[in-house]
């Protein structure tokens, strides 16, 4: 056999994986192999493997005995859209993906060749954990991959896509990504399995119950998307790659856009109501604002009450933070708070300009809040956005209240522009609670005290509340006319496009956790 006929037959069987029944398996669970999740994830023909050929160096418990080609994980490097991306690829037919040595030596390059060429990194995960077999080594190999994660958080974007089951130390590593997608009944992630967590505490519960796809969409926010498939899954994955840039060095790529900078968004003055208590769906109003109408929802799940999406403006990328009137009136609270925290915190390092459409009655109240850590965890979302030195806009569309309305990007905190509506209500509190405070004794001195309080009421809103109240006193830039606020946008961003902040020199800063 000429070397390169030999050459070919070591590769296909590598792929081909330790047997065909090992490939049949993998496919009757509804999952793809890691080569088929590449090449749908990938542009055709672009992947490069590095590390095919790797074998493991194990002995003991029979191991010297299987040492398949690739040690479990495919590694290399291909293209989304024209673009480099890095990808590694846990494959479940060798060692149940488990990581050992060899397996953490292969991940260890790709990261670090993503760092150096300045790309983003994505792992395809469908592996067991730490290979027992090979003891404290495969805890060291996860030791790696953390430390990697971590320097490279804030330089690549870097994202997990989960398509099986995670537990242990291979649930750690997506929790320091960027983003984390998972896939429904085939995608879980525990630190501690059922198992487990039925010897310890007695709980019942299965694999999906405690660590599955809905769970950390909906309930835990440990992911931020969900999908039916792999396919979709992948799909989108693609989809979030196109909206970011390569590194930190660098602008995400802009689009051509056919939709008018200057359309004027007539249905924007039925979209939002004039009462403050009227509920309605902030989505609808930024499909209106943005290019084409689409965005794309992070944590579309995950604390309703604040809306989280990437999009672009005239063909420009920009992240979209908003409050929900749809969802508990929109209200912040604990988990609003963190995964708006998140969403400023990584637009910020990735160069994205952010727009804030702000409608919110407050900090939501409660025992529970109170006692969870609001003040701390609330205060996350402030420290994000006085960290934040990309553009930043903030539009009052209705009310804005309290140290909530601080917190949603005020000028105060370090905006560079400030917009409103006509119908924005920027005050301490509503009316009708001012009114309760204010003037407490004379409504219950009077004889209707419900009268007086209508009359204090009215008062209070006509003397703090009109709505160039801010604007008189410099704390907003303009009230705006609706119907123009995509084109406004545009403009603005177009003029803070060449924004530069100095920073104070430090290491880093210490954020409430």
């Amino acid at each position: 056999m000429h070397r390169t006929e030999e050459l070919t037959a070591i590769k296909e069987s590598a792929r081909g994986g330790p047997d065909p029944a090992a490939t049949e398996r993998q496919h009757a669970k509804g999952k793809l192999t890691a080569h088929e999740r590449i090449e749908l994830l990938l542009d055709k023909g672009s992947f490069t493997e590095v590390e095919p050929l790797r074998r493991h160096r194990a002995s003991g418990f029979g191991l010297e005995h299987r040492k398949p080609y690739s040690d479990g994980v495919v590694t290399g490097w291909g293209t989304v859209h024209g673009r480099t991306v890095f990808v590694y690829a846990h494959d479940f037919r060798i060692f149940g993906g488990a990581l050992g040595e060899a397996h953490a030596q292969k991940i260890h390059k790709v990261l670090d060749l993503a760092e150096a060429a300045g790309a983003p990194v994505v792992s395809l995960n469908d592996g067991a954990g730490a290979r027992i077999q090979e003891g404290v080594t495969a805890l060291a190999g996860y030791g790696g991959i953390f430390q990697r994660n971590t320097r490279s958080s804030g330089v690549i974007p870097q994202i997990s896509v989960m398509l099986g089951p995670c537990a242990g130390g291979a649930a750690y590593s997506p929790a320091l990504t960027d983003f984390v997608f998972m896939v429904r009944e085939t995608s879980q992630m525990f630190i501690t399995g059922p198992d487990v967590v039925r010897t310890v505490t007695g709980e019942e519960i299965t694999q999906n119950g405690l660590g599955g796809a809905d769970v950390h969409a909906a309930v835990s926010g440990v992911a931020h998307f969900a999908y039916d498939d792999e396919e979709h899954c992948l799909e989108d994955v693609r989809y979030l790659l196109s909206l970011l840039p390569a590194n930190n060095r660098e602008l995400s790529p802009v689009v051509p856009c056919a939709d008018p900078a200057d359309r004027p968004g007539d249905v924007l003055l039925d979209l939002v109501p004039a009462g403050s208590g009227q509920a309605y769906d902030i989505r609808k109003v930024i499909e209106e604002i943005v290019d084409d109408g689409e965005f794309f929802e992070v944590h579309p799940a995950w604390a309703t009450n604040l809306v989280c999406a990437l999009t672009r403006l005239d063909g420009h990328v920009v992240g979209v933070v908003a409050n929900q009137p749809a969802s508990m009136a929109g209200v912040l609270d604990i988990e609003a708070s963190e995964k708006g925290a998140r969403f400023v915190q990584f637009c910020d390092a990735f160069n994205i300009p952010l727009v804030t459409l702000v409608d919110v009655p407050g900090f939501l109240p409660g025992v529970d809040q109170e006692h969870n850590g609001i003040i701390r965890r609330g205060a996350k979302l402030l420290y994000a956005y006085c960290n934040a030195t990309v553009p930043r806009i903030s539009l009052v569309l209705r009310k804005a209240y309290g140290g909530a309305y601080i917190v949603m990007d005020s000028r105060s905190i370090g905006a560079d522009l400030t917009l409103a509506w006509p119908t924005n209500e920027i005050a301490v509190m509503g009316a009708e609670g001012a009114a309760n405070v204010v003037f407490r004794r004379e409504i219950n001195a009077a004889d209707d005290p419900e009268a007086v309080r209508q009359e204090r009421i009215a008062e209070y809103k006509a003397e703090l509340m009109h709505p160039y109240y801010a604007a008189e006193r410099g704390l907003i830039d303009d009230v705006i006319d609706p119907r123009e606020t995509r084109s406004v946008l545009i403009r603005s961003l177009a003029m803070l496009r060449a924004k530069h902040a100095d920073l104070p020199s430090r290491k880093h800063g210490n954020p409430p956790q």
